[in-house]
C-alpha cells in the first residue's frame, strides 16, 4: 500500500475513535459511547442466527483505559460467526495486534483478528480459544472456514491476551502473547480488503487495543 494510501486509513479512524500509532491506527475505545457499537463500526454474521451483538462497555482491567469493545451475545448457534468490522479500512498487507479476554462461552470462547475482508463470507481469521486449548488461523471463503495452521496452547479463560498477525503476500505469522506459534501461505485473497474482530458461536469476549498498521517490506 502506497503511504499515502495510508495515511488516508489513519485519518479516516482517527475521525473514528481511532487514535495515532507508529505508520498506523490504534483503537482503545475510550472515546465511544457505552452500550453503543463506535462510529465507523459494524455488527456482522457470517451464517444465521441471533447473536452477534457488539457495545462498548467499562472494565477496569482493561489494558488500554476504561473501556472495551464485546460481542455480548450468548446466543450465537454453533455454526455462526460473529463479526464486527472497521468499515473504513482497506488494507493488503497488515501487522494487527489486539488483547482479548473471554468471558464467558459453552460451546465457544476467545476470539481474534479479522483481515482482508471482502464480505461476511470472505476473510481470514485468526483466533484463540481457551476453552479447547488452541490457537488457529483459517481462510473464509464463501462462508466456508478452511483451517490452515493450528497449534496447542494453554492460556486461561478470563486473562487479557495480545494476538499479533503479521501478513505480507502469501505469508502469515501469528503470534500470542509475543511468541510465534503459527505460519501459513495463503494466496485465496490477495486483494485489500478491511479489518475487524470475530468471535463464534456463543463466546462473550472483550477486546481492546486494536493496532492496524501496514506490514510492506
Amino acid at each position: 500500500m502506497k503511504r499515502t494510501r495510508l495515511c488516508w486509513l489513519a485519518a479516516m479512524c482517527l475521525c473514528l475513535l481511532g487514535a495515532a500509532a507508529a505508520d498506523g491506527v490504534r483503537w482503545t475505545f475510550e472515546d465511544a459511547k457505552s452500550d453503543e457499537l463506535p462510529g465507523g463500526w459494524k455488527a456482522a454474521k457470517t451464517g444465521e442466527g441471533e447473536g452477534s451483538v457488539w457495545k462498548v462497555q467499562d472494565d477496569d482491567s482493561a489494558p488500554a483505559g476504561k473501556h472495551v469493545l464485546v460481542q455480548t451475545s450468548p446466543k450465537g448457534p454453533t455454526r455462526m460467526y460473529n463479526l464486527c468490522i472497521c468499515e473504513e479500512s482497506d488494507l493488503v498487507d497488515v501487522d494487527l495486534s489486539v488483547q482479548l479476554k473471554a468471558l464467558s462461552g459453552e460451546v465457544d470462547q476467545g476470539g481474534g483478528v479479522l483481515w482482508r475482508c471482502q464480505d461476511a463470507d470472505n476473510y481470514y481469521i485468526a483466533r484463540h480459544n481457551p476453552l479447547e486449548k488452541n490457537f488457529r488461523v483459517y481462510k473464509v471463503i464463501g462462508g466456508k472456514r478452511t483451517q490452515l495452521a493450528t497449534a496447542d496452547v494453554d492460556e486461561a479463560a478470563g486473562k487479557w491476551h495480545r494476538l499479533r498477525i503479521v501478513h505480507r503476500g502469501t505469508q502469515i505469522q501469528c503470534y500470542l502473547n509475543d511468541k510465534l506459534h503459527l505460519e501459513a501461505k495463503d494466496d485465496a485473497l490477495k486483494q485489500s480488503g478491511k479489518v475487524g474482530l470475530w468471535t463464534k458461536a456463543d463466546a462473550v469476549t472483550a477486546f481492546d487495543d486494536f493496532v492496524v498498521k501496514s506490514a510492506e517490506p
